[in-house]
């Protein structure tokens, strides 16, 4: 049974907004047989549910020592809901696509549905400060509700959040409509059968939103969020809560002048940026540093930022925000909406160097993805010795977007969440960027992208690095992805739940890329529960895969010192789209030193022609045959995507002629592995 086309798209991709799901449609539905089954493990229940008396500390869902070493080293700890003490219903597990829990981190949150129900966290260390991320109803034409949840420590001292749901629920086909009655695009191909149920497709159903707790609190306090009386809200739906230790605000530094001797308003209520503006440009004159004082400063509108460092006093002191507005009509750039972001010059206008802006928040207001908008958090060209640090990026398009050609710049210690699109993309010709320690949730789009889109001046992305980073629950497409370039490299990242159309990472010669060159390294990643079912194809994907969509992928990728933790279908992929499997191949490829624990179907699904070696490959808890080798389809008797085992190096049920032709099943059954563990 031959897979199905994906719809080519522009990179710049997919639409978004806000909308409405009846209860009926928030419960884990009925599975496709190929569908994975939710696990036996899953307790749901009504009644009071009591954490143990240690709080339970998570990453990704798991405990921290299975994921130590990987992923960004962050100021908070997290707890899952499900982990805490609650009076509501715990939901999930289930990865099936368009339901609540798939799209929660660790695939299980807490439903609450009464006044005075409620989820009560214990803490494990001095915190003042949370993050909440959650779920809550739509209006039912769409647009989002605003509801009340109190939040108590110890019973005592009760502050009450409003938490939105403006920014959340998306329906139907790219490009995503904020319309719960919106119908599947005219002409497009679609598993769905006519009538579609409506609403069609409802996905991004969480937010986050910060809280400061006013003092700190000590490890073994409790933290409850409960719902009052009188809630508009029919339930909420509560996942994980990050618990912090805020520090004092950064004091001014020395040979710096602050947006408030020019003008700034700190309380929000007039239009800070050209006071802003004003303070960039004096600076500039005398060599010093912007200094953003804490305080919440409008701004509608770019920030253009050339040899210059602006400074705030931390991400949670200092908050710039503002709205998505119209323009009068559409900028150069194509841009019919304007948003608040810091952006270096385009590249066409010369770029930017020497740019450095750290410790503030941005706001934004983003509730549609309109692709040419350049609504992003920080954008343009910004290279030549830049720093982006220890920013918090929420409700942009993109949180950084960056358009080459561009060369010399670090990205680190930065939380971008709740964006319409991709949390990071760089694009076109850009090269010798580190993005480092940076923390990415619940992206509308690839969570990290690097694109070398074909140009004619021949531009490719190169000696690029994603290294350090945690990227959890992308709603559609990949954690990590790379689409063509030369000599880039994906390196020590923990990354977790992808929902549809995507996997963890991903290396894809796609969205018009230039071809793959030298070598891209994939080195000391740990991957968590990828691997989910592909919608359009209805076929389960590795938690890596490598995509020939477009040309062959003849360049070098390695794939070294990994694990591949509990996946949905298979840990790794090879693929071709069935049009063109008889003219693109797959090749050069090495795994090394990879560990596999858990695969609801294979370890290796290969579905072009090509070859890879595996060496010191071990796996177990593998609910299929190790290798599924289909190939191209035609069974010539000789392999047609050649598995190469080296030496007697691979652990598990590894076969010497498993990658021989005839050990080929389409759509394997899925039997879900038990919980990741040590490894002895």
């Amino acid at each position: 049974m031959s897979p199905v086309s994906h719809p080519v798209l522009s990179r710049r991709r997919r639409l978004a907004a806000t909308s409405v799901v009846l209860g009926a449609l928030l419960a884990v539905p009925a599975l496709s047989a190929t569908a994975r089954p939710t696990p036996s493990v899953d307790t749901s229940t009504t009644a009071q549910t009591t954490a143990s008396s240690a709080p339970k500390i998570t990453r990704a869902g798991l405990d921290p020592a299975l994921v130590a070493g990987r992923g960004a080293t962050v100021p908070f700890v997290e707890q899952e809901a499900e982990n805490a003490t609650t009076s509501g219903e715990k939901i999930g597990p289930s990865r099936e696509a368009y339901t609540l829990p798939a799209e929660a981190s660790g695939r299980s949150a807490v439903r609450l549905t009464a006044s005075g129900q409620y989820v009560e966290f214990k803490l494990s260390r001095p915190a003042n400060a949370l993050t909440l991320r959650y779920s809550i109803p739509d209006a039912p034409a769409g647009g989002g509700i605003t509801a009340p949840l109190d939040v108590t420590v110890n019973g005592k001292r009760k502050q009450t959040m409003t938490l939105t749901s403006q920014y959340a629920w998306l329906y139907g086909m790219y490009p995503f409509s904020n319309d719960p009655n919106v119908d599947p695009n005219p002409g497009w191909w679609k598993p769905e059968p006519d009538p579609v149920t409506k609403p069609f497709r409802p996905n991004h159903f969480y937010d986050e939103q910060r809280l400061l707790l006013g003092k700190t609190y000590q490890a073994g306090d409790k933290v409850r969020f409960q719902i009052p009386s009188g809630s508009p809200a029919s339930w909420y739906v509560l996942d994980v809560a990050d618990f912090e230790l805020v520090g004092t605000p950064i004091r001014q530094p020395a040979k710096s002048l602050s947006v408030r001797l020019f003008g700034a308003d700190p309380s929000g209520r007039h239009d800070a940026a050209p006071a802003i503006e004003r303070t960039i440009a004096a600076a500039k004159k005398i060599s010093w540093t912007v200094f953003i004082p804490p305080g919440t400063y409008q701004v509608n509108r770019h920030i253009v930022v050339d040899k210059v460092t602006v400074r705030g006093a931390g991400n949670w002191w200092t908050i710039i925000k503002g709205s998505v507005l119209p323009l009068a009509q559409p900028a150069p750039d194509n841009s019919v909406h304007t948003a608040p972001g810091f952006y270096g010059k385009y590249s066409a206008d010369g770029g930017s160097t020497k740019v450095h802006l750290s410790d503030f928040a941005i706001e934004s207001d983003v509730r549609e993805r309109i692709d040419t908008d350049q609504v992003n958090g920080i954008g343009g060209a910004i290279g030549g010795g830049s720093t982006i640090q220890n920013l918090y990026l929420h409700h942009t398009k993109v949180g950084i977007w960056l358009d080459g050609p561009m060369s010399g710049l670090l990205i680190r210690n930065n939380i971008i969440t709740d964006a319409i699109a991709d949390g990071m993309n760089l694009h076109l010709g850009v090269s010798n960027v580190r993005a480092t320690n940076n923390f990415i949730r619940n992206s509308g789009d690839d969570g990290l992208a690097m694109w070398s889109e074909a140009n004619p001046e021949g531009l490719v992305n190169h000696n690029n690095v994603y290294d350090h980073n945690t990227v959890q629950t992308p709603v559609l497409a990949n954690n990590i992805a790379i689409y063509g370039g030369r000599d880039n490299a994906v390196t020590d990242n923990l990354v977790a739940d992808p929902i549809r159309e995507g996997s963890t990472l991903h290396a894809g010669s796609r969205f018009n890329s230039t071809p793959f060159e030298g070598t891209l390294s994939f080195a000391r990643n740990t991957t968590v529960r990828g691997g989910p079912r592909d919608l359009n194809w209805d076929l389960g994907l590795g938690a890596i895969w490598l995509y020939a969509l477009q040309s062959n992928m003849s360049g070098k990728i390695e794939v070294t010192n990994s694990s591949f933790l509990d996946s949905t279908y298979n840990a790794v992929m090879f693929v071709v789209d069935w049009p063109v499997k008889d003219d693109y191949a797959l090749t050069n490829v090495a795994f090394r030193n990879i560990k596999v624990d858990g695969t609801g179907t294979n370890v290796v699904n290969a579905r072009v022609g090509g070859w890879a070696t595996f060496e010191n490959v071990d796996a177990r808890n593998v609910g299929a045959p190790f290798i599924n080798n289909c190939g191209t389809f035609h069974f010539t008797g000789t392999p047609e995507f050649d598995v190469r085992l080296l030496g007697n190096s691979n652990d598990g049920g590894w076969t010497a002629d498993a990658g021989a032709p005839g050990h080929c099943e389409d759509r394997p059954p899925v039997v879900p592995p038990p919980p990741p563990g040590p490894w002895n």
